[in-house]
């Protein structure tokens, strides 16, 4: 992501019962990303383990955000998906941009 041109500004932002992974910058552009991993793909890929409550608690959490630093302008919301082997490599990662809102 950095590589890309992100500027990582919070890891692990909490508000009430809402965890944002990382917030980001690009450009004029402020992203609130999840990250899902997982071990398996048994019972579904990573990023369709995100339910409605679990956005619904992430928008929530970003609009605090937003109210906090006075931020009125565009946003996105990402997903970054990974797939890690059961000896926790790395096998496969996704980045999904603008996967909700």
């Amino acid at each position: 992501m950095i590589s890309e041109g992100y500027k990582i500004l919070s890891r692990n932002w909490r508000y009430k019962k809402a965890e944002i992974d990382i917030i980001a910058k690009i450009d004029d552009c402020l992203i609130f990303i999840e990250v899902k991993s997982k071990t398996s793909t048994l019972f579904g890929r990573p990023e369709e383990s995100i339910s409605e409550k679990k956005e619904a608690l992430i928008m929530d959490a970003a609009q605090r955000y937003m109210d906090e630093i006075n931020y009125d302008w565009e946003v996105r919301f990402d997903i970054i998906a990974v797939i890690l082997s059961k000896s926790h490599q790395l096998i496969e990662l996704e980045h999904f941009k603008d996967a909700f809102f």
